[in-house]
């Protein structure tokens, strides 16, 4: 494949302008999530005293030493719990991501439990069932240290109760579809919080810190007169050795993980191949951080992107000169075989045909397609119109939905409009979705809804006989800030509509570990059974 020949300069005013800009939001990202790790370890103490290891401590042994780990939705329930993000703690109260435990490739789950502890905080129903999903589409075991006091009472709701059901029922199918569910119940896993224990197919239980019951001692007493303390009612050793809820008893926390990891090192399951021979990008992933402007108008050659995430910057572009705007090609990612569809303008209908076309020739050729999203959307006006950009639009949506090859959304930049949707946004379900922290997603951009609905509110004014100029201009400062505050990552990550914020130096690698998650999947038969592994 041809090389790219970069021409960006890396020593000019605006390169550095953007640097800088990128830097300052990547350090906001950072800071949010040493918050809730600070969060957390402040229970460090508390912990030490019940001979417990903290939450990070427990992930930390859990996982391969040296091997790569994936954090998910780090910035779940950001600004949820408190409008002020400099207070506000992300994370949903779950720590989880793609990692290796003894050997086998995993996504593990972990209760953050030096917070309230345990309990779900904002958003982490979403994150919970997100993860799992993760896990049951690209065929991974799923791993659990679960230590929580389940759902905020205070922040009751119902439509949370019941669609906290779904994680029990992703247990369940994880298990049915041949994929391994191991737990390690640190602590509490009461009431309904019970069966992400009980649907578990393999349980190590800690002694003297395991509480798994449907009904506490207070309850119990209240509900029937029964009096009984937490370990006779449910404890680590009246589990594993009267009702059989629990396979391993384990003295503490850290020879739970050592079980656990014994646990998935026993089973026959297939661990990563050897690495695929590559040569590096011929620019420095470093420059990224340069490439896209603060203001998301201006435009951006996004073959300076691939330039430096493909194996020796090579990219062979698809239909050139057709459609130009749209960019659609071929490119290896350590060894990965990738199609790319990316923009360097809005989409008009010789783009979307072309893309179209690009979409079904991958999945003729069975390979993955990486979307690099910075689009404003698709084009409008008459003289569009007429050309049919609505139908050559929904054929490129209808390409995206119906695709049979694995599908990773990356947001560099803008993603604005229907161009959210034909880029494979977050709607139209790919394998994976990560931002850059400069990503903004919207309908449109803030100043254009804003015109927009001036110009509605100045007609109807002007049919009723009188223009309030300061009304309307009241009503545009309020539009914009309303969409500038949602337009952001911080907003739209702490909502889950991706799977995290990356350092955009880290892009290669993220693509790297994704792409061989999609792989690995589509590849793996799993020995699928009618129903899920029941209890003894």
């Amino acid at each position: 494949m041809p090389a790219i020949e970069s021409r960006l300069n890396a020593a000019s005013e605006s390169f550095l302008a953007h640097r800088a800009g990128m830097l300052a939001l990547l350090e906001q990202v950072r800071a949010h999530e040493a918050r809730a790790a600070a969060a957390s370890n402040a229970s460090a103490e508390r912990f030490a005293r019940r001979g417990q290891l903290l939450p990070r401590e427990r992930l930390a042994l859990l996982l391969d030493a040296g091997a790569p780990f994936l954090p998910l939705a780090s910035l779940a329930g950001l600004g949820h719990d408190n409008e002020d993000l400099g207070r506000s703690v992300p994370g949903g109260g779950v720590i989880a991501g793609i990692g290796r435990v003894a050997g086998v490739r995993c996504v593990v789950s972990a209760s953050d439990s030096g917070i309230d502890a345990g309990a779900l905080q904002p958003m982490g129903l979403d994150k919970q069932l997100r993860v799992q999903e993760i896990a049951l589409e690209n065929k991974l075991p799923y791993v659990q240290l679960v230590e929580s006091a389940g759902a905020n009472l205070m922040q009751y709701r119902v439509q949370d109760f019941v669609r906290g059901g779904g994680i029990f029922r992703n247990l369940a199918r994880l298990s049915a579809a041949g994929l391994p569910v191991v737990t390690v119940t640190h602590g509490s896993s009461t009431a309904g919080g019970a069966y992400q224990t009980g649907l578990s197919d393999y349980i190590v239980m800690v002694r003297d810190r395991t509480r798994a019951f449907l009904a506490g001692p207070p309850l119990l007493k209240a509900a029937t007169g029964e009096i009984a303390t937490e370990e006779e009612l449910g404890g680590a050793v009246m589990h594993t050795h009267v009702s059989g809820l629990g396979d391993h008893l384990a003295e503490d926390d850290r020879d739970a993980i050592r079980i656990a990891r014994a646990i998935l090192g026993g089973i026959d399951w297939a661990r990563d191949e050897a690495p695929r021979k590559f040569a590096p990008p011929l620019y420095a992933a470093e420059e990224l951080l340069g490439i896209m402007p603060g203001d998301g108008r201006r435009p951006v050659d996004m073959r300076e992107v691939i330039a430096r995430i493909a194996d020796g910057s090579e990219f062979l572009e698809f239909s050139a000169h057709y459609g130009s705007a749209t960019l659609c090609g071929h490119m290896r990612l350590e060894g990965h075989a990738v199609g790319v569809v990316t923009n360097n303008g809005p989409i008009d209908s010789d783009g979307a045909t072309k893309a179209t076309h690009f979409i079904q020739a991958c999945c003729q050729s069975r390979t993955p397609i990486v979307y690099l999203q910075n689009i404003t959307g698709y084009m409008v006006g008459r003289a569009h119109e007429e050309a049919g950009i609505i139908k050559h639009g929904a054929k490129m949506i209808q390409a995206v939905t119906s695709a049979t090859v694995p599908q990773v959304t990356l947001h560099c930049g803008a993603s604005y409009g229907a161009g959210n949707y034909g880029m494979c946004g977050r709607g139209f379900a790919p394998r994976f979705c990560f931002s850059w922290p400069n990503a903004r997603t919207a309908v449109m951009g803030g100043e254009q809804a804003a015109q927009t609905m001036a110009m509605v509110m100045e007609a109807g004014m002007a049919r009723k006989g009188a223009v309030d100029r300061a009304k309307i201009d009241a009503m545009q400062r309020q539009i914009v800030e309303r969409f500038e505050r949602q337009t952001s990552v911080f907003t739209t990550s702490a909502l889950l509509l991706d799977d995290g914020v990356i350092d955009p130096r880290d892009t290669r690698a993220v693509l790297a570990e994704v792409l061989s998650v999609c792989r690995d999947g589509d590849a793996r038969v799993p020995q699928a059974m009618q129903f899920s592994v029941a209890r003894p």
